[in-house]
């Protein structure tokens, strides 16, 4: 077992000789917890702090264990999963749990602080092309790093990725080991999104506002090549950005609207979903909830400034948002259409919505470690990756009630 069960078995209760883990369902109440942005008041009603939804009960189930920070994961056709670790590892896990040694022919990463292998990514052409994407922090001269998109085939034998190369590389590179994105997302009409951070550091930060960069962006583009399919609207601005003024997206999805959905990292408070329409600024650093990790203001403390987008949601204190996907299979029929996301502080994330509005919010198997990632099996069950030093991959199914 590996050292994250310890933690779960004391939150969870153990269904006897199956080796399978069942939830309690008593909600709490975690819109009691104070703001670290005192005085901030939302745009508009519901913004935050929606009705804290009942909890259900769920069964958890580790398919993998012994993951080293685990941190993107893909489904493919048979039913196994491609699954990243940050220090640089690919690996298959098999639809029986079979974890294969790592994948030969990646690129180098840096791996340092947040960086390393970050999302995996598959079309839905995968049974025939076996063509996959990954994002990682890229090493650059200078002892300098930023994010980039490579690409290429993965063998019959599943042990090797065969003709990588990479496509894009988010421009400047920096030297910092934090904020680099990145989730990967096909748009389902040829595009494919790619989410990034604004690297932290103080004099990079700004540069989410400065559109001939691609810190703190979405962007879209060809996955063949990497060339610009974005849409800025604005004569300077590089052809492949989508949109700016976003701080660090580490979750994206696309949903049931056909629109990209994203959810990004504040500071201290402020995390934030949005849906970025192509064009527009999300604000960061000049307009954000929440305050810096010291409890000072964040610029001059402002969270709407003309010219800048209102997040749909966000948290406040944080939920540390990881990966996200909407749910839409029949194992969970009370859960159709809605947002399912990691949280990091230690929960499943559940919104209820009606349209682009949160009506409802649920925590569900709090406790169970830092939610890195989650997707949906095509058996309708929930995949989670627990983001740790001895890491896992849970399987989500209901439980008794």
């Amino acid at each position: 077992m590996s050292d994250i069960l310890p933690r779960i078995l004391s939150r969870l209760s153990i269904v006897a000789a199956t080796g399978l883990m069942a939830s309690t369902t008593v909600a709490q109440d975690f819109n009691a917890a104070p703001p670290n942005g005192q005085g901030q008041t939302p745009a508009f009603e519901g913004q935050t702090r929606a009705p804290v939804l009942p909890d259900t009960a769920l069964t958890t189930t580790p398919v993998a264990e012994g993951l080293e920070h685990p941190w993107g994961m893909a489904e493919l056709p048979d039913g196994s999963w491609l699954v990243t670790e940050r220090p640089g590892r690919m690996r298959l896990v098999g639809a029986d749990g079979a974890l294969s040694g790592p994948i030969g022919g990646l690129p180098e990463v840096d791996a340092r602080g947040q960086g390393g292998l970050l999302d995996v990514a598959v079309a839905d052409d995968f049974a025939q092309t076996r063509q996959l994407w990954w994002s990682f922090a890229e090493p650059r001269e200078g002892g300098k790093n930023a994010t980039a998109v490579a690409t290429g085939t993965l063998s019959a034998d599943g042990g090797t990725v065969e003709g990588a190369r990479v496509i894009w590389q988010q421009q400047p590179a920096w030297d910092s080991q934090q904020h680099y994105g990145s989730r990967l997302v096909f748009d389902g009409n040829g595009g494919l999104y790619v989410t990034t951070g604004e690297r932290s550091v103080q004099d990079a930060r700004g540069l989410s506002q400065n559109v001939t960069t691609t810190l703190g962006k979405v962007v879209r583009i060809n996955p063949a090549d990497g060339s610009p399919m974005g849409d800025p609207g604005v004569a300077e601005a590089l052809p492949e950005i989508w949109s700016w003024g976003h701080r660090n997206i580490q979750g994206a999805t696309m949903g049931p609207d056909g629109a990209l959905w994203t959810i990004e990292h504040g500071p201290k408070g402020g995390d934030e979903l949005n849906r970025p329409q192509a064009g527009r600024n999300y604000g960061w650093p000049r307009a954000t909830y929440g305050v810096e990790y010291s409890g000072q203001p964040v610029g001059d403390g402002i969270t709407q400034l003309e010219g800048t987008e209102q997040p749909l949601y966000y948290w406040d204190p944080v939920i540390a948002p990881g990966g996200m996907t909407f749910y839409d299979g029949q194992m969970f029929p009370d859960w159709q259409g809605d947002l399912l996301i990691g949280g990091m502080a230690g929960a499943l994330v559940r919104l209820e919505l009606d349209g682009t509005r949160v009506t409802g919010e649920a925590r569900h198997l709090q406790g169970i470690g830092r939610v890195r990632d989650v997707d949906l099996a095509s058996d309708g069950s929930v995949m989670i990756l627990t983001d740790e030093r001895n890491g896992a991959m849970i399987r989500v199914t209901p439980g008794q009630q």
